[in-house]
This record gives C-alpha cells, structure tokens and sequence, in this order.
C-alpha cells in the first residue's frame, strides 16, 4: 500500500510538473511539438528524481544501502512466486489434515513476507525463511500432492505420505518461529511502551483524600 501511495503520488506530481512547464512553454511560442517533447521530457525527468528522493528516504529510514535494498526486493519476488505456487496446491491435496497444513503454511509465509515486504530491515531476522524454509516448503508440498495423486497405494507409498505429512508439520512450526523471529523487536517495543505507559499514567493520576468522591475537587 506505501509502495503504491508513493507511485500515485510520485506520478502526480510530475504530471503537474509537466502542465506548468508546458504551458510556459506554450507561451514562449515554442510550437507544438517541441512543447510535447519538452512535456514528456519533464515529466521522465520529474518522476525519476522523485522516485530517487523517495528511495533515498526510504533507505535512510530503515538503514539500509541500495544494494542491500535491491537484494530483499529480489528476494521478495522470489518469495511472491514460491508463495502462489503454494496457492496452487490447494486443488491437489486429498485430505483436510494435509489441506489443514497447508493453509496454516500459506498463512504463515504471507504474514512473513508482508512485514518484510513492509519494513525490509526485518529481511534479516527471516533469512533462514527465505533462503531455506520455504523453499522445503513448496518442494514437499509438490511431493506430497504429486504422491497423493498416484493410483497405488501400497505399503511403502503410504509410509512415503506419512513421513511427508510429518515433515510439513515441521515445516510450519519452524515458520512459525520464523515469524516470531520477524516480531520479536516489536514485541519487545510495545512491552517497553506499555511500561512507559503505566509508569506515566501512575505518577500523573491525582492523589485522592481517603473518602473523596471523583466529583468533590
């Protein structure tokens, strides 16, 4: 949402930028076409150095160099696309304890990558979850779906489910620490801020006479 503020924003004003150097253009008896030019010009111009100021305070909100920042970004469209491939086995697994697995999975990796995708310095409290997790994630659930669609059902094919649906289970406890790992800074900020809170409440609530009624002052 912050991302597509700033565009609309970013695209606004250049547009406006534009207007006002065409027209003066316009004055001046440039012609028309020249005055297009100049137009488009601007408004190439205008929109890229905001989007650089944009990035540029963005960069120094979170602390981050550009090319760290182009780092998580790439890594967010990675995550993206492994994330829609989870979305698509929902039509392939055959129970509701395996259906059950991956919703909680797909929950899990959305909530994850919408707070990095938010505030991208938390990209290194999850890099296990990019770089590992939820790669194991979409390969198993590709076995297990791939495994549940065969026609045979032998012995051994049903200890292969079995053991796979353990493993998934595995897989979500550990995204489930992934996303503790991603919150646990501001767990711990609102703890402090809960405290400062209680604290000051405390010291500015007025002492009251033994037997005074709210309404006596």
């Amino acid at each position: 949402m912050q991302d597509a503020g700033q565009f609309i924003l970013r695209h606004a004003f250049s547009l406006l930028i534009s207007i006002i150097a065409a027209i003066t253009f316009l004055t001046i008896d440039w012609g028309f076409w020249i005055s297009t030019v100049l137009f488009i010009t601007v408004y190439f111009i205008s929109s890229f150095s905001i989007k650089q100021f944009q990035l540029h305070n963005k960069l120094k909100k979170f602390g981050l160099t550009r090319g760290e920042y182009r780092h998580i970004k790439s890594q967010l469209s990675e995550a993206n696309k492994k994330i829609r491939e989870l979305n698509r086995q929902y039509g392939k697994v055959r129970s509701i304890r395996a259906f059950k697995q991956l919703f909680e999975m797909n929950r899990l990796a959305k909530r994850i990558f919408s707070i990095v995708k938010g505030n991208p310095r938390k990209f290194y409290s999850a890099e296990k979850f990019f770089y590992s997790h939820l790669d194991s994630a979409v390969e198993l659930t590709s076995k297990y779906s791939l495994l549940v669609s065969q026609p045979i059902k032998d012995a051994d094919m049903k200890i292969a489910l079995q053991q796979t649906r353990d493993t998934l289970e595995s897989i979500n406890d550990v995204m489930e620490d992934d996303l503790r790992n991603v919150l646990s800074n501001d767990i711990e900020e609102l703890k402090m801020e809960l405290s400062y809170a209680k604290i000051s409440i405390k010291h500015e609530e007025p002492l009251k006479l033994k037997g005074e009624m709210p309404h006596d002052r």
